[in-house]
């Protein structure tokens, strides 16, 4: 087998699956796109043609294997085809090892030359044209070595030793690469060109004054060939593997060169930084053993949620309310007056859509606004009542919620997303006192994750609330069921005459109704999410704080030099000290990167003036003489629990581990590189500002997505590049400190109510959702005690 064979053998089962995720996954829900996916692999592995009948695919063959309804399938036929086709020819071209073994093999072979024709002795050859050739004397020996010796003038070139023995053994090692290369190219008697000779192989096009930059330190390695240059190296001086790569004065820098077969650029500039040095040097089969361990633990993260919603994630659906939280009177408004423009189960363009996002139509906008004014406002509007009121953080989640269910609702039924295909015009509020609906969307919602979860409690307690008795905002506002209109096998005439008739009693079975499903879907609803898997190493550790700080330890391990990278080693001490603020406040992700700064000798920004804000600020303690973290109750999510009691969070940080020394160093310098010439917005933490940049705060996602950038490059342990600091640890955001500080309390104290003061929460919720305190650990710690006992005898 050639290697090029070798090579596409290999990468076919990974370009199937890019085909089938570019292709397929914009068709099929996420269930069966799995269940497709898993079962052309298994072809691909087992050397099997795709069934046929006839010269056709036999599609309800293919059906029965996946467990798939043929309907379901016939929408990605078209498309599964030319996968099918590539399949087949796979198998036929690259059949299993034991099917070679028993192929016939040909006699004679098909690269054989043709026998010569024999030509009679006296027939010339028609290049010869009857002339014979002057054959070419011989030039004399001695003549050829005189000349020789003509050009050879100067200093003959040493000759070059394998293993050059040191002029001497011990030596004080430079910190500096180019010190280092100095220095032993110096021990062992020899000059750079002399190096370049004995490293650099003939056929390579390595230039030899690279080297010479690196010991004038003007360059540093970068690219592979670079890496395997200095490994050569290390090699003939015999020093340790990575010697000269520990010392230079960028290890945050992927390696670029790097040629992997069927990835994109912009998939290598993704994974590059997880790749070995030799990648290109490894076998077909360890490169895509690499490759997919890159791509199953470092970018998707291996979890079964994960992988659910990286293929929901393809096939978005939702009704968008643009401009609504910011409290505006609506967008430009599309005209549904017309039928023929209206999106509805009819149109074969949205039919198709991998990402069905409509913006809402006057009326639902209308409706949500009123909603949202009901339960964000100061004061009631006359004649109303509530119980409660939504923060920003709240209301913007419940816009978000309700556009799902709307989008359910209106997405087409032929689309991925299997919608109920109602016509925009169609959608209302009035539609959430009907159990039809509901029961509908809970079916539609179990059908399409292949269980019940949480999410459907908590939808269906948002029905009690809207529906509650003199309270709810649906039930005081009868008007609303004039826009009902009917829908196809789910709202009747009928149902519509007797909402209108008596719109209280309508809220009343509604709420009868959800109150019945919410104890049904508790008793066998399943957690998908499990907040513990990607992190589940430190809290199995004996010390999960400092378990998790390993990952600080990792950055200052390999931080850039700041005289030469000085944005990088900015960037670097900002990973720093986003860990380390995480490891020491235990705040959640809202309160983190929306904390302000003031800088030592400015006076602190007024505690009035912060609560309207909502915001917290981290500034230095005259009085304490230290960096005060600085945050009113009110910008809390449980703001009105008993840990604050109404007075604000203070936490002066400690002076340990060298945090001061970069705090006061971002503060002073990496701070204002980071922001390079944009707008300063404030915020301790900023990101590194583009000039396409809009702002330089740190919102939701971005936050997040620069939390998981830490951890997938120095809290992941790899085993090819043996980077990282954690075995098993997966990549997380944020708040999953919250869950390493309250098990470490619980594991060293056993204390439900010391866990929830490091989270600023209450014991009941470490026991519900942020406490792993299992039993072993819990025996464990009366044991600790108990032994202390024979311990003293």
């Amino acid at each position: 087998m050639t290697m090029t064979t070798s090579v596409r053998q290999a990468s076919f089962p990974r370009m199937i699956d890019q085909f089938l995720r570019q292709r397929v996954a914009a068709i099929l829900p996420p269930r069966e796109f799995e269940r497709v996916r898993n079962y052309l692999q298994g072809l691909i592995t087992s050397r099997t043609l795709p069934p046929r009948h006839g010269s056709k695919t036999d599609w309800p063959a293919i059906c029965a294997e996946c467990e798939i309804a043929l309907a379901q399938l016939e929408s990605a036929e078209s498309i599964l085809e030319p996968g099918l086709d590539a399949i087949t020819r796979f198998v036929a071209k690259f059949p299993t090892r034991q099917e070679r073994s028993t192929a016939p093999t040909s006699k004679v072979s098909a690269k054989a030359s043709p026998a010569r024709e024999e030509r009679p002795r006296n027939q010339k050859s028609p290049k010869c044209n009857g002339k014979k050739r002057a054959a070419k004397k011989p030039a004399p020996a001695a003549a050829n070595q005189e000349t020789m010796e003509r050009q050879r003038r100067g200093v003959k070139p040493r000759k070059i030793i394998e293993f050059p023995e040191p002029l001497w053994t011990e030596w004080i090692d430079p910190r500096s690469f180019p010190e280092a290369l100095k220095l032993h190219i110096a021990r062992h008697g020899e000059t750079f060109w002399q190096l370049y000779r004995a490293v650099v192989k003939p056929d390579e096009s390595f230039n030899h004054r690279t080297l010479l930059y690196w010991i004038q330190g003007t360059k540093a390695p970068q690219s592979v060939a670079s890496f395997e240059v200095l490994a050569r190296t290390e090699r003939r001086y015999r020093l340790p593997s990575g010697y000269f790569k520990q010392k230079l004065s960028n290890q945050t820098r992927a390696a670029t060169g790097h040629k992997p077969n069927g990835i994109s650029p912009a998939q290598l500039r993704r994974i590059a930084w997880h790749l070995p040095d030799d990648f290109d040097r490894r076998s077909h089969d360890e490169q895509e053993e690499i490759l997919e361990w890159v791509q199953r633990v470092i970018v998707s993260g291996t979890t079964d949620y994960r992988r659910f919603q990286a293929l929901a994630l393809r096939n978005r659906y939702a009704v968008q309310f643009p401009g609504i939280l910011e409290g505006s009177k609506g967008p430009q408004f599309r005209d549904y007056a017309n039928p023929a423009e209206d999106l509805g189960a009819d149109d074969d363009d949205f039919d198709e859509a991998a990402c069905a996002t409509v913006d809402a139509p006057r009326q639902l906008w209308n409706e949500m606004a009123a909603l949202l004014e009901f339960k964000t406002a100061t004061l009631t509007a006359f004649g109303y009542q509530r119980v409660g009121v939504w923060g920003d953080e709240t209301a913007a989640q419940k816009v978000e919620h309700f556009g799902l269910l709307f989008g359910a609702l209106v997405a087409s039924p032929r689309s991925a997303v299997r919608g109920l295909g109602l016509s925009l015009r169609a959608l209302t509020f009035a539609l959430l006192v009907l159990p039809s609906v509901w029961d509908w969307y809970l079916r539609w919602r179990e059908q399409r994750r292949g269980f019940y979860t949480a999410w459907e409690v908590d939808m269906l307690r948002l029905a009690l609330a809207l529906t509650r008795a003199e309270t709810g905002w649906l039930r005081q506002n009868p008007q609303l069921a004039a826009n009902l209109q009917p829908v196809r096998g789910l709202v009747t005439e009928a149902q519509i005459g007797d909402v209108q008739a008596n719109w209280h009693r309508a809220c009343d079975t509604c709420h009868k109704h959800c109150t019945g499903r919410v104890k049904e879907i508790q008793r066998v609803a399943k957690v998908h999410r499990n907040p513990f898997e990607p992190i589940l190493p430190i809290l199995e550790a004996e010390s999960p704080v400092g378990e998790y700080r390993k990952i600080a330890d990792e950055i200052v391990r390999t931080m850039p030099d700041e005289r030469r990278y000085s944005l990088a080693a900015a960037e670097a001490v900002r990973s720093f000290l986003l860990i380390r603020s995480g490891l020491h406040t235990g705040l959640r992700q809202k309160n983190l990167r929306q904390l302000l700064l003031r800088a030592r000798g400015f006076p602190p920004t007024p505690e009035r003036q912060l609560e309207d804000a909502k915001v917290g600020e981290l500034r230095w303690s005259e009085r304490d003489q230290g960096w005060e973290v600085f945050i009113p109750a009110i910008a809390f999510k449980n703001a009105h629990q008993s840990y604050f009691g109404d007075k604000p969070f203070r936490l002066v940080l400690p002076d340990i581990g060298d945090l001061y020394r970069y705090l006061e160093a971002y503060v002073d310098r990496h701070r204002a590189r980071l922001l390079g010439s944009g707008s300063d917005p404030g915020t301790f933490f900023v990101k590194t500002a583009k000039a396409t940049s809009v702002s330089a705060a740190y919102d939701q996602n971005t936050f997040y997505e620069a939390w998981r950038l830490i951890i997938q490059r120095y809290g992941i342990y790899n085993p090819y590049t043996g980077r990282g600091a954690i075995k098993g640890l997966l990549p997380h955001g944020p708040h999953n400190v919250r869950d390493v500080l309250a098990t470490h309390i619980l594991k060293k104290t056993g204390s439900f109510e010391q866990a929830s003061y490091a989270i600023q929460d209450t014991p009941d919720m470490v026991a519900k959702h942020y406490g792993r305190f299992l039993p072993q650990d819990k025996a464990a710690l009366a044991a600790r005690i108990l032994n202390q006992v024979w311990e003293a005898a």
